[in-house]
């Protein structure tokens, strides 16, 4: 069993939504008030929960679909652009961290680990949200799904930041929430790490990651665990 150098990973990447932040209320009222603006009723938390992790476009889709409207792609753009502007005026009202993600980032930061967020929420509502929990200044990088590459699943954005990063995919490692995020981080050649608690019904061992946790202070283990060459391609 090869182990990776003692200096691995030279970043960490963080997926936003479902894995640092718990954004959907946010999401769901922007959301609602968005339908109700074109005379359309309400969704439900739950149901909006579900729709969340591929994009505004994707959101919107769900949305109309749910409630058994056709849209057309025109008109989806535009409904995205008003659900946008509703959405980053509010961001961060009834937004909340998930537990222990200010102490986890801030340890990683002082110990010289880069971090970055690759997520599929457009860029300066996902600057907006960081920087009102003060993380902003602990990321070394920050892409969002309006960077210019397709959004996660496709591997497009992570490839992105690494490319900021000055860095290949391999020396890196990407943690998530989603099949979107295991998916993306796949494609893109880089380890991946599955937390509970995000927008998807399935368990982190069902993602199919390298390794699967429960909470994200269980994150320094997982990668001690991938560090000793369990379940991650070698540099």
């Amino acid at each position: 069993m090869t182990t990776k150098p003692t200096d691995w990973p030279h970043a960490i990447l963080f997926d936003l939504d479902g894995t640092l932040i718990d954004s959907a209320p946010d999401i769901h009222a922007a959301l609602n008030e968005t339908l109700e603006s074109y005379g359309e009723p309400p969704l439900t938390l739950d149901a909006v929960t579900r729709m969340i992790g591929r994009g505004v476009p994707v959101l919107i889709e769900r949305a109309y679909a749910a409630l058994g409207v056709e849209i057309d792609p025109a008109t989806r753009t535009k409904v995205g652009e008003r659900y946008t502007a509703i959405y980053e005026a509010r961001a961060t009202q009834s937004t909340t961290l998930m537990a222990g993600v200010s102490d986890l980032l801030r340890d990683l930061h002082e110990k010289g680990v880069r971090l970055g967020t690759v997520t599929n929420k457009p860029g300066a509502a996902t600057r907006t949200v960081l920087d009102h929990f003060g993380l902003l200044p602990l990321m070394a990088v920050v892409v969002g799904g309006d960077a210019g590459p397709a959004r996660k699943p496709e591997p497009g954005l992570i490839l992105h930041a690494c490319e900021q990063l000055g860095l290949r995919p391999e020396e890196a490692v990407f943690v998530g929430d989603s099949e979107n995020d295991v998916q993306a981080a796949r494609a893109a050649g880089m380890p991946v790490v599955a937390v509970a608690g995000g927008y998807t019904e399935l368990t982190p061992e069902a993602l199919g990651a390298d390794r699967a946790i429960e909470r994200l202070d269980e994150l320094p283990a997982a990668l001690l665990a991938l560090a000793e060459g369990e379940g991650a391609p070698d540099l």
